[in-house]
């Protein structure tokens, strides 16, 4: 087994690849889509990178947005610092990408773990956040405090294997965790197909990329019952509305569908508020509804370009 390039990772396609430095790190994000549009920045969620979005990249640039797919911290072509890799300091990454890019405020979409991210970019930075879209990602209050169906008990297992030391990272890197979590999470046997989980496979192959990837997932866990937890969620709760899209796959392995704790988000938003569940459809949304997930984001953009002031 060897390692990995992050530069073999910056895939041709119909953008550019551009790095950035924000909050004390270079971040590297997939662009396209005209200079002077409002900006879309886009999230993955673990085990994958920018190129998650790569269906949805032209689509929205042809809707007429300035779109930006970023490598999360510890991902793909960004820096991969020993820590930083808790919720509010990803947060600040983004929004420190926003602006780098140019832009006051952007539109943000987050898949996954990336959806905790748009969330907390909203809550911590809301003058750089004009809407939220979020896929597989219910809000972290109505996750803390509903109640929600359980795990799959394989879903489970990856989740809890996840949460050890070291070994998570060799079986990420030399073993076959990265299908697990693809699969058990993901909820669609074969989806995404196998160009897509040998993409995923090769960028925590880059040094240090599994190690980061982990610490995401460990800090949402760990951090429930911690201090650090605790003053995530006040911030959350003292949130100013913003309008947000909200999609969840029927079939999502890690965060099951519960239309009671996906709808009582309505509390933390502002309108346009839309609530998509997806049939035939699980946790890894870019990659298992593509054309759907895209259709909605146009829709529901110009919905809020309509209500902007």
């Amino acid at each position: 087994m060897t390692t990995v390039d992050s530069a073999s990772l910056l895939i041709e396609g119909p953008w550019q690849h551009r790095f950035v430095t924000a909050n004390g790190a270079r971040f590297h994000v997939a662009l396209t889509g005209p200079q002077d549009a409002p900006l879309v920045v886009l999230l993955h969620g673990v085990p994958q990178l920018w190129w998650a979005w790569r269906h949805q990249l032209p689509v929205l640039a042809a809707a007429g947005y300035r779109v930006a797919a970023m490598d999360l911290r510890g991902t793909g072509g960004s820096d991969k610092p020993p820590q930083g890799y808790d919720v509010p300091t990803l947060a600040a990454d983004v929004a420190g990408v926003v602006r780098s890019l140019g832009a006051e405020s952007a539109v943000i979409v987050g898949a996954g773990t990336g959806g905790d991210v748009a969330w907390a970019t909203g809550a911590y930075h809301p003058r750089v956040v004009r809407a939220l879209g979020v896929l597989a990602a219910p809000h972290p209050l109505d996750a803390v405090a509903l109640p929600v169906p359980p795990l799959r008990p394989p879903a489970a297992a990856v989740l809890a294997f996840a949460q050890l030391p070291s070994l998570p990272e060799r079986a990420m890197v030399r073993g076959d965790l990265v299908d697990h979590m693809l699969g058990r999470w993901g909820g669609v046997p074969g989806l995404p197909g196998r160009e897509a989980v040998e993409t995923y496979r090769r960028a925590v192959r880059v040094p240090f990329a599994a190690h980061s990837q982990l610490e995401q997932v460990r800090w949402l866990v760990r951090s429930t019952p911690r201090p650090d937890g605790a003053r995530y969620r006040a911030v959350l709760r003292a949130a100013r509305p913003v309008p947000v899209l909200q999609v969840h796959g029927v079939l999502d392995g890690l965060r099951p569908a519960s239309g009671s704790a996906l709808r009582a988000v309505t509390a933390h938003v502002a309108r346009p508020y839309r609530y998509e569940l997806l049939h035939g459809a699980g946790h890894y949304l870019t990659d298992q509804a593509p054309g759907l997930v895209g259709e909605l984001l146009v829709d529901w953009l110009a919905e809020v370009e309509s209500v902007s002031p």
